[in-house]
């Protein structure tokens, strides 16, 4: 079954930047092929979708595509490294509003859900 690992979170400044990391294990090579994306939620809120990545290599036009809530657009960049079946987040420019757990799934969010990563933006 596949399983989704993240990491890189942690307690930064207003502006500061952070890298997540998101390892899936299980996925019986099909990272490769699969939408990914990454998710976050705040105290108290529902969780909700941030960033999505389209597959690299499938011949079609939308390969590496990648898409952003407004909230964080301009802001964050997503990738990722099929060799390594890794997802990356970037976080530049981080706002409290910020705060929360974040996560990665497929890109509709039907995979188990991880603990997540705990990004915490405070004086």
């Amino acid at each position: 079954q596949v399983q989704f690992e993240e990491s890189g979170g942690g307690l930064v400044q207003p502006g500061g930047s952070l890298q997540l990391s998101c390892v899936v294990s299980g996925a019986r090579g099909m990272f490769r092929f699969t939408p990914m994306a990454w998710y976050r939620q705040a105290p108290g809120k529902e969780r909700e979708w941030v960033a999505g990545i389209r597959p690299n290599d499938l011949g079609k036009a939308d390969d590496g595509t990648t898409t952003y809530s407004e909230s964080v657009k301009g802001r964050f960049v997503i990738s990722r490294d099929d060799a390594k079946r890794t997802l990356y987040l970037r976080l530049t420019a981080l706002t409290p509003e910020d705060t929360a757990v974040y996560f990665c799934n497929d890109n509709k969010g039907g995979g188990p859900w991880a603990q997540g990563t705990q990004v915490t933006v405070s004086l």
